[in-house]
């Protein structure tokens, strides 16, 4: 127990010696004190390893300073922040005794720049997607972020399977030269298209909708069968509107899924589609909600009813046509809205639209930016609304659509900015010009005028005016003709498009009239708008005509014609065009009524009336049925109507008989007299054969009549019968990258014997 009680004794002041000490470091103020000046501070920073940078520089961007302690924090961010100046490669810190060095390896200089193994895109195209340059700091970075600009770039062109393989050369001085190896590759090319969940359209159809294309032969001349997720987006907003203005109107795009190949060659590309119910319209009607207004003074502007089918263009062009019908009834501020009720159980669509007054709100200016050659006028002049007008949004659509439709500029946006106070706005337009003068070259072929060629030149904004000039040439087998023409679309400040045109025609008719004909003259014309959809047209034409190399053997009323007239004469027109498109129509109509008096000078009587006519029926999707006649008569004032002035009727106008096939003729000579009255007409179905749409061929059947006959009586030895023609046939067109090809088989059905029939017709034409 004793000794127990000794060592106890021992432990207890071993202890209690032990914490006194450790008990009195622990006093107020010591700590940090003591644990500071086992830290120390900076007494000196060191820089090494720079060659270009001053270490000066490298010390700015040290976040601890010279006195400082060595805060290990304070030491990393003053790491991470030299490696953020990207002029180093390599950076390290570290303490020796009471220094702290810093030992940079800076990043080197590029030297130079090169490309190699691109032979699809130029090196000044490549130059200008990288962001190095000669005399730049290289960094890895940089060099990654490059590399992805440049296959970028061939992705964009069609080559997924490109590579691009960074070289760095070393260089003396801490140089470098930089050199993209590139791979470029073959073409990738979109192998499928495929849709899934479409019951209603074929893929066929749906595939002649959307932009991307299958990759195939012919689409040389285009890069649409290139994988574009832009345009792959594009696509699902191009599938949306085909189905919404056939009624789909629930439809949507699941799901565009672009799947490469593993060689990575091809993409296949799947549309998934939920088509939904079709509807129909149901209940259309118009609610009024202004004073001094009545539904039956704008209903007419609703152009579909009950039990049509339901297109949401056809819905927003009625706001369109419900505005401006209101507006031109006085009322300024007006806001047309549609209240659209879906019935899923009977698959209808309710629509009203909704008359309310607008926000009274004017136009305060109208601001132009990016016309560099146009002038201002010639944009201004296509508003329809003015500084000071209330504000119309129709009018603003249709003055864009307007500014468009003039062919200078690439892109047209109008934009509606705050005005100087809450009831005004400034209307800011951008354009972004494209180059408006053509050269063009021609050659072709035609069973009228055999092979021909052509010239032309033409500016349809000259000297940024907005003037059409334009000098054409053609030289045919059988036709000759030189016209130069000048038009001014606002004739003294007013919408009158006037102009003037010269001309030169050499014709040889030997084979159907036994004469040739040189007619040289010139035109004065002037037209303007009723409407939007009615034009008047005035011209005044003065030419000298010749008829020579008449054949021994032609008809006596021919070599009566040998000689010189002139002809004074003055046109008027009417032209009424309610046609969705002027170049391929597919709704709508068009009327033109034509007169022509000459007399007023020359050797030349005579009055022309003509009339033509066009309507067309879409039956179904790409099935467009047209109707077309055109009639006119001649009569002579006080002489015979002269030989050249006659109606001629046959080939394009009359399918089945050749170019002036029918109408009075000589007996013994076979010569084409010409008619003083005609009238034709035809029956055409347009519709699709199966082909892709982008290839442009189209088909049609048709069924053609037509006549021609004298109104005086008629010599003996004339065959001059006015019973009808009818010729029966089918034709092929093709939109080609060449120009345009037609191709008409035809019969005729009722013919008279003296008749010249062509069963067969060509047209092939180009401009490049």
């Amino acid at each position: 127990m004793r000794r127990l009680h000794r060592f106890l004794v021992v432990v207890f002041l071993i202890v209690a010696f032990g914490l006194l000490p450790l008990s009195a470091k622990a006093g107020p103020g010591r700590d940090s004190l003591e644990l500071a000046q086992n830290a120390g501070a900076i007494q000196e920073i060191i820089v090494e390893g720079t060659q270009r940078i001053e270490p000066e520089t490298v010390k700015s961007y040290l976040l601890i300073q010279e006195g400082d302690s060595f805060d290990p924090a304070r030491i990393d961010r003053s790491l991470k922040s030299l490696f953020a100046t990207g002029l180093f490669a390599d950076v390290t810190l570290r303490r020796q005794g009471d220094r702290l060095v810093v030992n940079v390896v800076e990043n080197p200089v590029i030297n130079r720049i090169a490309f190699e193994g691109n032979d699809k895109l130029e090196t000044s195209e490549l130059e200008t997607e990288v962001s190095l340059r000669p005399r730049v700091i290289y960094t890895r970075t940089k060099v990654q972020n490059d590399v992805k600009r440049l296959l970028s770039i061939y992705r964009r062109g069609g080559r997924f399977a490109a590579t691009v393989e960074p070289k760095v050369i070393q260089l003396p001085q801490n140089r470098v030269d930089l050199v993209f190896e590139i791979n470029e590759g073959e073409l990738t090319e979109i192998r499928s298209i495929r849709f899934v969940g479409n019951r209603e359209f074929s893929d066929s159809r749906l595939r002649g909708v959307i932009q991307t294309k299958e990759t195939l032969w012919w689409r040389f001349f285009t890069s649409d069968d290139k994988y574009d997720p832009d345009r792959l987006t594009f696509d699902r907003e191009l599938l949306r509107r085909f189905y919404l203005t056939d009624g789909f109107a629930d439809f949507r795009v699941i799901s565009a899924l672009a799947e490469l190949t593993p060689n990575r060659k091809d993409f296949f590309i799947t549309f998934t589609v939920e088509e939904g119910a079709r509807y129909r319209f149901g209940k259309v009607e118009i609610e009024v909600r202004l004073r001094d207004l009545k539904v039956e003074d704008i209903d007419e502007a609703v152009e579909f009813e009950e039990g049509d089918w339901y297109d949401v263009d056809m819905v927003n062009k009625a706001i369109n046509a419900l505005t401006n019908r209101v507006g031109e009834l006085g009322i300024a501020f007006v806001d047309v809205r549609p209240r659209i009720n879906r019935n899923r159980e009977n698959q209808t669509i309710d629509v009203v639209f909704e008359v309310n007054e607008g926000p009274r709100v004017f136009v305060e200016r109208i601001e132009i930016v990016g016309n560099v050659r146009t002038q201002d006028k010639v944009i201004r002049r296509e508003f329809r609304l003015v500084e000071g007008d209330a504000f119309n949004s129709a009018k603003l659509r249709r003055s864009r659509q307007r500014i468009q439709n003039l062919g200078f500029f690439e892109s047209v946006s109008v934009e509606r900015l705050p005005g100087s106070s809450p009831d005004k706005s400034v209307l800011k337009v951008s354009v972004e010009e494209q180059s408006t003068g053509q050269l063009s070259f021609g050659a072709g072929f035609s069973s009228t005028n055999g092979i021909l060629g052509d010239i032309s030149i033409t500016e349809s904004n000259f000297l940024g005016k907005g003037q059409l000039v334009s000098l054409s040439l053609t030289v045919a087998a059988l036709k000759s003709e030189i016209d130069f023409s000048f038009t001014e679309p606002y004739f003294m400040g007013r919408e009158i498009r006037a102009g003037f045109d010269l001309f030169r025609v050499s014709q040889d008719l030997q084979d159907s009239s036994s004469f040739d004909t040189d007619r040289t003259g010139f035109g004065l014309r002037g037209g303007y708008l009723i409407t939007e959809s009615l034009r008047q047209d005035w011209r005044y034409g003065f030419r000298i005509s010749k008829v020579s190399d008449v054949s021994d053997t032609a008809s006596q009323l021919i070599r009566d014609e040998i000689g010189t007239d002139t002809t004074s004469e003055i046109s008027h027109a009417l032209t009424y065009d309610k046609r969705d498109s002027p170049l391929i129509p597919t709704s709508g109509y068009f009327i033109r009524f034509k007169n022509d008096l000459a007399g007023l000078g020359g050797t030349i009587r005579h009055f022309r009336n003509q009339i033509n006519a066009v309507k067309y029926f879409p039956l179904a999707d790409q099935w467009v049925l047209s109707l077309s006649g055109k009639a006119g008569y001649i009569i002579g004032l006080g002489e015979d109507v002269d030989l050249l002035e006659r109606f001629y009727v046959g080939g394009d106008s009359l399918r089945g008989f050749a170019s002036r096939g029918i109408g009075p003729r000589d007996s013994s000579t076979q010569d084409s007299l010409g008619g003083e009255w005609m009238y034709t007409g035809s029956l055409q179905l347009a519709f699709p054969i199966g082909l892709p749409e982008e290839l442009g061929i189209g088909a049609r059947a048709f069924t053609d009549i037509g006549s021609t006959g004298k109104i005086q009586p008629t010599a003996s030895f004339v065959q001059d019968e006015s019973s009808l023609r009818v010729g029966v046939g089918t034709g092929l067109t093709w939109q080609s990258p060449f120009g345009p090809v037609g191709v008409d088989a035809a019969i005729p059905l009722v013919k008279e014997d003296f008749d010249i029939t062509e069963n067969f017709r060509i047209n092939f034409g180009t401009r490049f």
